[in-house]
C-alpha cells in the first residue's frame, strides 16, 4: 500500500474530525490515528469521557481534549440515562466545532450526538456482539479482516475490514520504558504477571469471569516467585475488592496496584506472562508476543477465537482451566518489540479521509 502522506497530499486539507474518547483503550489506539490526520493537514477535535482512567491516560500523552460527561454505574436504567445525557453535553460542542467527521470505537454518546448533528459517523468495532444503536447508520463501519461482515445485520452493506487487529495499529510505534516497572519497585529481573480484571460494570460482563479471577489470584500468591501487578477498572471497587481479600499480599508487595496511571504495553512487555477479563489487554499481549490467558467469559468475538486457533492466546473458561492450562513460566524477554507494517493504520485514515471527501462532494451537489 502507497504511504498515506504521499497517496493523500494533494487532498482537500483543513478539515475537522471529531474523536471521542469513551474507553480507555481508545486513547493508545486514536493516538498514532490522529498523528497522522494532523500530518495531513486535518484539525482533530477530542471529547474524553471522565471514566475508567480516559482523561489520566490522554493526561499522560499529552493529548489535547475536552472532558465530557462521566460514567452512570451498571444500572441499565442509569446507563442508559447517562449515555442520553452525556450526548446531550456533546451536542453543543458538535454544533459550536462543526466537524467533517465523528470518529469512534464505539461511542453510543458520541454517535448519538453526530446522529442528531447529521454528521457523517465512521464507527470502528473489533467485537461483533457489541449492542448497537438502532436508530443510527453509520457511514462506514470498519473491522478487522476476520470478522463477519453479516454479523453486524442491516449494516453489512456499509461494512468495510481492515488487516490485521486493532492493537496492530498501535503496537508497531511503541517503545519500551524500564523506568515504569521501577516506579513500581519491581526488577527486570523479577518473576512479573500483570493481570487486569473482568469488566463487571460491562453489559457483556458474565459473573463466571469474577470466579476465574479469584482463582487466578490464588493460585499466583501460592507461588513463591510471582509478583503480580494488578490494573482495576475501577478504582474504588475492584481496588477495594483486592485489597480486602488479599490483604497480607497486597502489604508485602506480592501484590502491586499502581497509584498512578501507567502505560499498559510498558507492562505487558515487561511482564513474563498476562492475564485478563477483557479483551483489549489480550490482544496487546497477542500483539507484543507475550504468553496470554483469558479469562473473558462473555461470547468469545471472531478476534479472540483466531487468536486462540493461531496460539497466540490461551481461553481460561474453568477453574480446572486455572489449573492445567495456565503455565507458570518465566519467558525470555526480548529487547526489540515485534515490527509490523503500516497497514492497519494506513487502511482506517485512508477510509477517514474518503468519507470526509464524500460529504465534501455531497455538499457541493
Amino acid at each position: 500500500m502507497a504511504s498515506i502522506d504521499t497517496h493523500y497530499r494533494d487532498r482537500p486539507k483543513n478539515q475537522r474530525i471529531w474523536i471521542d474518547l469513551d474507553n480507555s483503550p481508545h486513547v493508545p489506539f486514536f493516538r498514532p490515528i490522529i498523528e497522522e490526520l494532523e500530518a495531513l493537514g486535518h484539525e482533530v477535535i477530542l471529547t474524553a469521557r471522565d471514566c475508567f482512567q480516559v482523561c489520566e491516560l490522554a493526561d499522560y500523552f499529552n493529548m489535547a481534549y475536552k472532558k465530557v460527561g462521566r460514567h452512570y454505574g451498571k444500572n441499565k436504567i442509569l446507563k442508559v440515562a447517562g449515555t442520553l445525557v452525556r450526548a446531550c453535553e456533546l451536542f453543543p460542542r458538535v454544533l459550536n466545532s462543526r466537524p467533517g467527521i465523528m470518529v469512534s470505537h464505539g461511542s453510543r454518546s458520541g454517535m448519538i450526538a453526530a446522529a442528531v448533528s447529521k454528521i457523517p459517523i465512521l464507527l470502528i468495532a473489533d467485537y461483533e456482539f457489541a449492542e448497537l444503536l438502532p436508530f443510527v447508520k453509520p457511514a462506514r463501519i470498519l473491522t478487522p479482516d476476520m470478522v463477519s461482515s453479516e454479523s453486524y445485520g442491516r449494516l453489512q452493506q456499509v461494512v468495510f475490514k481492515y488487516p490485521g487487529i486493532k492493537e496492530d495499529v498501535y503496537v508497531p510505534g511503541f517503545k519500551p520504558n524500564p523506568d515504569t516497572m521501577t516506579q513500581l519497585g519491581l526488577d527486570r529481573d523479577d518473576f512479573v504477571v500483570t493481570i487486569r480484571p473482568p469488566a463487571t460494570e460491562a453489559h457483556y460482563h458474565n459473573p463466571e469471569s469474577e470466579i476465574l479471577f479469584d482463582e487466578v489470584v490464588n493460585v499466583l500468591c501460592k507461588h513463591p516467585h510471582v509478583r503480580m501487578v494488578i490494573l482495576p477498572r475501577n478504582e474504588t471497587k475492584q481496588t477495594g475488592y483486592v485489597q480486602d481479600n488479599w490483604p497480607e499480599w497486597c502489604e508485602n508487595g506480592k501484590i502491586i496496584i499502581p497509584d498512578h496511571v501507567v502505560n499498559g504495553l510498558d507492562l505487558i512487555w515487561f511482564s513474563d506472562f498476562v492475564i485478563s477479563g477483557g479483551g483489549t489487554m489480550n490482544r496487546e499481549a497477542a500483539a507484543l508476543e507475550v504468553p496470554v490467558y483469558s479469562i473473558f467469559r462473555g461470547k468469545i468475538g471472531a478476534v479472540d477465537r483466531y487468536l486462540s486457533q493461531e496460539g497466540r492466546l490461551t481461553l481460561l473458561q474453568s477453574v480446572e482451566d486455572v489449573h492445567t492450562k495456565m503455565r507458570i513460566e518465566r519467558r525470555k524477554k526480548g529487547t526489540s518489540v515485534p515490527q509490523k507494517n503500516r497497514a492497519a493504520l494506513d487502511t482506517i485514515v485512508k477510509h477517514i479521509i474518503e468519507v470526509l471527501e464524500k460529504k465534501q462532494v455531497k455538499g457541493r451537489s
